[in-house]
């Protein structure tokens, strides 16, 4: 068996972890769904991305309400996907090439086609697993609280005996009760199970959500504690999960929002989470000052609990960097994703670029989201194509998240850009896909493929010392690491001289005739 990349217990504390979401990644048996056998034919194209882990989004039993994450089975794969055993196979695969597993666990709520949701609504004593309420009104015909879905209206839904349910996503994702002790049990459970096949670590889907105030008070803006967010119970159910972690070796990293950094650091106390997806970093604009403000502070929340950061620039909730950066606002603002929203995808190219690069160099460990080594574009589903239920929650406003979910191109002459063979995939591709194709650029050592694998390849050149900041003009940032190697990055008007260095070791970009770094651009140096 081949030796990990990061043979360290501390793997996780400086890792490439890489995103991917099973439906668009490749179509091994060419339905038009990607699957677990597309997957394992791909490893080769992952060990030699150069990865050290693979983040799978849910691959369980779903109905597909919302991508796979409203989940009926978590001891099984969809069918869609492949099965159980395939599963296992994978996992052991990649172990054989270095690359370890992270699975995706959704504590909040399960699907409602879930057996325990079933018998629910069947009047067992199943109905304690959730938060069923009478509503309110003369008639019981408002729900029971003023709560909303974060995919839009109310987040509750009426049943026919007059009950109302919860539900902070869709109606199909029924949310649990955590104050009850085999909601608790099953997810340790569960923990164990994927545990036991090999996984090294878990993703834990919306981690701050799960604990409600048992009396569900309307919400007060402002009020603290949340209704429903950051609540300190949760805490407990996480030392729980570690002790169980610890059992293993393995690993969680959270999807926690919090804009409270002392509350957010909580979650990465030695006895709780391991690490915690930062978005500060992500939802930045393209702006020298206030990217490093949020390194800055990222670092800072992370130190006083020793916890790594993490460092992501595009997820599958997330319009992909490469539209993102070529907007005239590159904010983080789901208004961007409008419809027919102009992008400058050349400018947005080279701002990827050196992202990425800016990215790698940072302390910690980062995420890469499948097709950013491509520089894919986020891509326009036409609108009686388009199956996240954001957009429907929305009326038809918000365009949803299908746009970063289309699936890859791999193969520029084969049929559906080497996706799949036979169906047209789920998510109609963009006429162009076959420009961006895995096989062209692997043969073009100045593409976005060709970067990301040099980059993963020269990280450690870093080492693993904190980061120093160095003097440099507005609109650059500058840093070097312990072992010498330096990061600048241009985000000014104008070129900027590069510091002393002896070897330029990787560039996003070319320097200009005088040997400046242009706008936009991104360099590694050794010192």
């Amino acid at each position: 068996m081949a030796q990990p990349r990061h043979a360290s217990p501390q793997w996780w504390r400086s890792a490439v972890i890489y995103q991917v979401y099973v439906r668009s990644f490749a179509d091994g048996d060419g339905d038009g769904t990607g699957d677990l056998t597309g997957v394992r034919a791909r490893l080769p194209y992952l060990a030699e991305l150069g990865v050290d882990a693979l983040w799978f989004t849910p691959w369980y039993v779903s109905p597909m309400k919302d991508g796979g994450y409203d989940v009926a089975d978590y001891r099984a794969v969809d069918p869609a996907f492949g099965t159980l055993a395939e599963a296992e196979k994978l996992i052991a695969e990649a172990r054989e090439l270095g690359i370890r597993t992270i699975v995706d666990i959704v504590p909040n709520h399960v699907s409602d086609q879930h057996p325990w949701f079933r018998a629910a609504l069947a009047g067992g004593p199943e109905r304690a697993l959730f938060h069923f309420r009478p509503g309110r009104g003369p008639h019981g015909e408002l729900p029971p609280n003023d709560w909303r879905s974060e995919f839009g209206g109310p987040a509750w839904s009426r049943l026919p005996d007059g009950d109302w349910y919860l539900h902070l996503f869709a109606p199909e994702q029924p949310d649990l009760d955590w104050s009850h002790p085999a909601v608790r049990q099953e997810h340790e459970d569960i923990l164990r199970f994927w545990f036991e096949r090999g996984v090294a670590g878990v993703r834990i889907d919306s981690a701050a959500l799960l604990v409600k105030d048992p009396d569900l008070p309307d919400f007060v803006e402002g009020e603290v504690p949340h209704p429903y967010v950051d609540r300190d119970e949760l805490h407990d159910v996480y030392r729980s999960w570690r002790a169980i972690a610890d059992e293993y070796g393995g690993i969680f990293v959270g999807e926690v929002w919090l804009p409270d950094t002392e509350r957010f650091a909580r979650y990465l106390r030695p006895d709780e989470l391991h690490t915690a997806f930062n978005f500060s970093f992500m939802t930045c604009p393209w702006d020298a000052g206030r990217l490093r403000a949020a390194i800055d502070e990222t670092l800072a929340e992370h130190a006083p609990v020793c916890a790594p950061a993490t460092w992501v620039l595009c997820n599958h909730d997330v319009t992909r960097t490469v539209t993102r950066y070529g907007r005239a606002d590159t904010g983080f603002d789901f208004a961007t994703k409008a419809f027919g929203t102009p992008t400058d995808l050349t400018l947005g190219t080279r701002r990827a670029r050196a992202a990425a690069l800016l990215s790698f160099a940072l302390p910690g460990a980062v995420y890469v989201y499948q097709g950013e080594e491509l520089g894919l574009p986020e891509a326009d589903i036409p609108r009686d194509r388009i199956q996240d239920p954001m957009h429907t929650r929305s009326g038809g406003i918000d365009p949803g998240r299908d746009g970063c979910r289309v699936p890859l191109p791999w193969a520029a002459e084969a049929p559906y850009a080497g996706f799949g063979s036979r169906e047209e995939p789920w998510l109609p591709q963009p006429a162009d896909w076959a420009a961006y194709a895995a096989d062209r650029q692997a043969a073009d050592p100045g593409s976005m493929l060709a970067l990301h694998r040099r980059a993963i390849e020269l990280r450690p050149a870093f080492g693993d010392g904190p980061l120093t900041w160095l003097p440099a003009p507005d609109g650059v940032l500058a840093f070097t690491r312990a072992r010498g190697a330096t990061c600048v990055v241009n985000l000014a008007d104008a070129p900027a001289d590069l510091p002393a260095h002896t070897e330029l070791l990787l560039g996003s970009g070319p320097l200009d005739i005088e040997g400046r770094l242009p706008k936009d651009t991104a360099v590694w140096l050794r010192a």
